[in-house]
């Protein structure tokens, strides 16, 4: 069996999609009201990176550029929410793999596969496995912690909802369909 390796291709995009979803996270962000909460366009972002690279990409697009941005921003990463990232990353990965964007169709068929995948996934990250590792990494009051993964759970789909939607949207729209050119 041979070794699958990332192609300078996917090395760069994971690194062009970092830098993005660090500037993304860190100055097109709107408070919510909830401590530590925001709505977030870099997930809309990671989203479309993770459709068009696959679940490696998008897992270490996501893990990286969270990292990233908290280090730079705030001091250090916040662990607990940075693996979230990288888990949402990769998975969003894994379940747009049947959507072929490539080929110029993102029609109602894929949009609702998208929006339905994106929201099982951001609904087991953010409002349980967040919460839960920050009670366990850093000790943080439970009502806390949960509140804030609800919010940003919910904020999060509707921002891939909604912008993740449009990107990709938008994406496919520029894509030549398959079977569309003809020789004459």
């Amino acid at each position: 069996m041979g070794e699958k390796k990332l192609s300078t291709k996917t090395i760069v995009a994971i690194g062009i999609g970092t830098a993005v979803f660090v500037i993304l996270g860190r100055f097109v962000v709107i408070p919510t009201g909830v401590p530590n909460t925001t709505i977030e366009t870099s997930y809309a972002f990671l989203a479309l990176m993770a459709l068009l690279y696959g679940p490696v990409a998008g897992g270490l697009i996501g893990f990286i550029g969270h990292a990233l941005k908290d280090a730079i921003f705030y001091g250090s990463p916040w662990w607990s929410w940075v693996l979230v990232s990288a888990f949402v990353g990769f998975l969003f990965g894994l379940a747009f793999k049947k959507i072929n964007i490539e080929e110029g169709e993102f029609g109602v068929k894929q949009i609702v596969r998208f929006n339905i995948a994106q929201v099982i996934i951001q609904a087991i990250g953010w409002p349980l496995i967040a919460p839960i590792l920050d009670i366990v990494i850093y000790a943080e009051p439970a009502n806390k912690v949960f509140l804030q993964g609800i919010v940003s759970g919910g904020l999060n789909m509707l921002s891939v909802g909604i912008l993740g939607t449009l990107l990709v949207t938008v994406y496919a729209k520029s894509r030549t369909k398959s079977g569309s050119l003809h020789k004459e």
